[in-house]
């Protein structure tokens, strides 16, 4: 048996998967074959048996097409299998062991035994679970999500956002005449075979579209034939029109284990711009065409990815790309999806239509686009990552909000830390009150008396905050050598820069730059705490610290009045200097003292992340009362948002609070805002003044929900009339209803703008 806890789930899924096309027991022999393949190959290179075990899964794993569809391209994904990320299966050669265990129960007890022993073989072989065998312990460092720990580490390659541009300019043989044909090379001759079977699938969707021709009307018999025509010339030609790099792009990201797409206005723009001049299309037909695209990507479900960015700097043809985007903005604001993540990056020569267009499109309620400020980002950028100013123009978010490099970096977020849990054990002797456990290592923790300043006890935290720091940097570079070890993910591999021209493997040297994210949770939290220590401890002197602590260890019952106090303190989020610079002070001691970690360790880049996934509300199940007033068990704030009910000094503080954190020292931040339907359209222009002055005095993105005041109540306890409420959770959006009521409870206590 293995030494960790395997059986529990491994990543956040608030849409419902839609279930897999094939029969139980074709599941089954398909996870069989693959354990087959995987046991037949294991001595061999990691390239061979990885191509050998995607012989098994592509294309059997594709869905027929639907009725709607006007590109060809979906896939199912069961408990065993190859993939990249936990979103849509596991990383590597994976087994969900939880989702095996549910799989096992669908099936005739006679066939038990079969699923039993897929499961015993992966407890030895899933590389997520030997990344966690090597990493977690009693103390210090879980899994995620397991947020009794003030540390979590995981094994998952996010944020593959590859050089489609090469895949569409190139095409499929072009790539292949471009490899150094080195067939010795177990590399360079799975990267070969990956190719031949990217072909295959091509074959098969041919025939899938065959198979959905029958029973038809003529119309969709002629699309279907579209499809055909077009899958037929990419087998063997570079896509020549916008259907036809639309379908190439939309295949390979399914084949790659991608669920995040990048900058598609640069990749298909020139496309759609030379079919609309030689009228090969019509601008509607476009329309149909990205929608349908849309639709494909909602269906993936992967909650916190679907990313397409649009706009900003670095576009070569920036009539073609504004041609997609306006497109684009029309599609996001008529379907009003959870996903794709529709994102627009902008900068001061941004086309104010397409601006005009984002603000309608948010206001309309859809939470799209993201806005991503490149006057400010693609400098920060272009410091954080030390990269030039032209490989920072290519910067793309993903998932929650994590910069890439698109085709360039990995940048995969592996760790997270919470600031709220560590502050606690800086004032417990190293004890997380929680659940009573030392969880401070070697640091020596000093009792909250010994303390004469702020200072000395501010530097008590900083020194647990950098044997976090050190945790985090070597969890994430061994989620690299791990995975390393097990895999070459061939797909991904081919379009990331240079792994062709190193012949090495994405991980193994191949990549040009290799970077990490560590999600922290809690900052806003932490610091308001922090305040409050300054201020009622130190500069007041109307307390001593360990009163403080006593009244928080007791949930602050029986200590009612200083509560009282504590909550009447300025906080982060409305435009008070004293609070926001202490914000500001810790914000860049954890992302200074992340990114140093980084380069000593050897990494081009290794970026602190502001974002939130609903892991601030989970982890705050599992931490204790904090400084700041918080009660125990209580979410914590949402990313780089104060804690929902703080903010009263209106949006303008607020965002004069946020804009105060220098972007160059992260690698991404969220910024939440909620405002209601009558502020986005009766006070249109003066939203659009103040996110122009929020953009001006710095701010580096903003995520805008609109809805009217009670209705998220009202959705609480009428569930049924809100089946489409979309709001913003943080890094991602999601259908209100389907949330859990901690996280709409969450949601709730944000400040309502009107």
């Amino acid at each position: 048996m293995a030494k960790i806890n395997i059986d529990g789930v491994q990543n956040v899924e608030i849409s419902k998967k839609i279930p897999c096309e094939k029969p139980i027991e074709q599941q089954l022999e398909i996870m069989e074959n693959y354990t087959r393949t995987y046991q037949k190959y294991i001595d061999a290179p990691k390239a061979k048996r990885e191509i050998e075990c995607l012989k098994t899964i592509y294309p059997i794993l594709f869905r027929s097409i639907e009725d709607d569809d006007l590109i060809a391209g979906r896939l199912d994904f069961l408990p065993i299998g190859f993939g990249a990320v936990t979103s849509v299966g596991g990383v590597g050669h994976y087994c969900v062991f939880h989702k095996l265990r549910a799989f096992k129960e669908e099936l005739p007890q006679s066939e038990w035994a079969r699923v039993d022993a897929l499961y015993d073989f992966w407890q030895d072989h899933d590389v997520k679970t030997l990344y966690c065998q090597d990493i977690l312990n009693d103390t210090t460092t879980g899994r995620f999500i397991d947020c009794t720990y003030p540390f979590m580490a995981t094994a998952r390659l996010s944020g593959m956002i590859l050089d489609y541009q090469k895949l569409v300019t190139q095409g499929i043989n072009g790539i292949l005449h471009s490899i150094q044909n080195d067939q010795e090379d177990p590399f360079i001759h799975g990267c070969i075979e990956a190719l031949a079977l990217f072909k295959d699938v091509i074959k098969a969707q041919i025939e899938l579209c065959e198979q959905a021709k029958k029973n038809k009307e003529q119309s969709r018999i002629k699309q279907l034939e579209q499809m055909q025509d077009d899958l037929a010339y990419l087998l063997e030609h570079k896509p020549a029109t916008f259907r036809q790099a639309l379908q190439l792009f939309w295949l390979y990201a399914l084949c790659a284990g991608c669920i995040n797409y990048g900058r598609l206005d640069i990749v298909l723009g020139p496309f759609l711009k030379r079919d609309i001049e030689t009228k090969e299309i019509s601008e509607e037909e476009a329309y149909d065409l990205i929608r349908s695209l849309w639709k494909m990507i909602e269906n993936r479900r992967t909650t916190v990815n679907g990313r397409i960015i649009v706009g900003g700097k670095g576009r070569k043809d920036q009539e073609a790309c504004d041609l997609f985007t306006k497109l684009c903005l029309r599609v996001c604001k008529n379907t009003r999806y959870v996903e794709p993540q529709f994102t627009l990056r902008f900068d001061h020569d941004t086309d104010p239509e397409i601006l005009d267009m984002a603000y309608d499109c948010i206001a309309s309620g859809a939470t799209y686009p993201t806005l991503y400020n490149d006057d400010v980002n693609v400098p920060a950028v272009q410091y954080a990552m030390r990269v030039s100013e032209e490989i920072a123009e290519q910067y793309v978010p993903f998932g929650c909000g994590e910069f890439v490099i698109q085709g360039k970096s990995i940048g995969t977020p592996n760790t997270l830390l919470n600031l709220v849990k560590i502050l606690q054990l800086a004032l417990n002797q190293g004890v997380d009150p929680m659940d009573g456990i030392y969880k401070a290592g070697p640091v020596e923790v000093k009792p909250l008396a010994s303390f004469q300043t702020f200072d000395q006890f501010y530097d008590q935290y900083k020194r647990l905050l950098d044997y976090y720091f050190e945790l985090s940097v070597q969890a994430q570079k061994h989620s690299y050598t791990i995975m390393n070890q097990e895999v070459s993910f061939l797909f991904n591999s081919i379009l990331m820069d240079d792994c062709l021209g190193r012949k090495k493997a994405l991980l193994d040297g191949g990549v040009e730059i290799v970077g990490g994210t560590n999600e922290t949770y809690g900052n806003i939290n932490a610091s308001d705490a922090l305040y409050t220590i300054k201020t009622l401890v130190f500069d007041q002197k109307k307390y001593m610290l360990d009163q403080l602590n006593e009244a928080a260890l007791a949930n602050f019952a029986g200590y009612e009045k200083l509560h009282k106090e504590i909550m009447a303190l300025p906080k982060y989020g409305n435009d008070e200097m004293d609070c926001d610079e202490l914000a500001n002070d810790l914000f860049e001691y954890i992302a200074k003292g992340i990114r140093q970690k980084g380069i000593d360790h050897g990494m081009d880049y290794y970026l602190i992340v502001i974002s939130n996934n609903q892991t601030n509300t989970d982890w705050g199940h599992e931490t204790h009362a904090s400084l700041d007033g918080r009660k125990k068990g209580v979410y914590m704030n949402p990313a780089n948002n104060p804690q929902g009910g703080n903010s009263k000094n209106g949006p303008t503080a607020v965002l004069n609070s946020l804009a105060r954190f220098d972007a160059k020292y992260h690698g991404g931040s969220v910024q939440n805002i909620k405002f209601t339907p009558r502020m986005m359209h009766e006070d249109q222009e003066k939203v659009k003044a103040l996110f122009k002055t929020y953009f001006k005095k710095g701010g580096c993105q903003l995520m805008v929900t609109v809805v009217d005041r009670g209705v998220l109540e009202d959705a609480q306890i009428h569930p049924e009339l809100y089946p489409d409420l979309i709001v913003r959770v943080a890094g991602y959006s999601a259908v209100f209803v389907n949330l859990g009521k901690d996280v709409q409870e969450e949601l709730l206590s944000r400040t309502l703008y009107d």
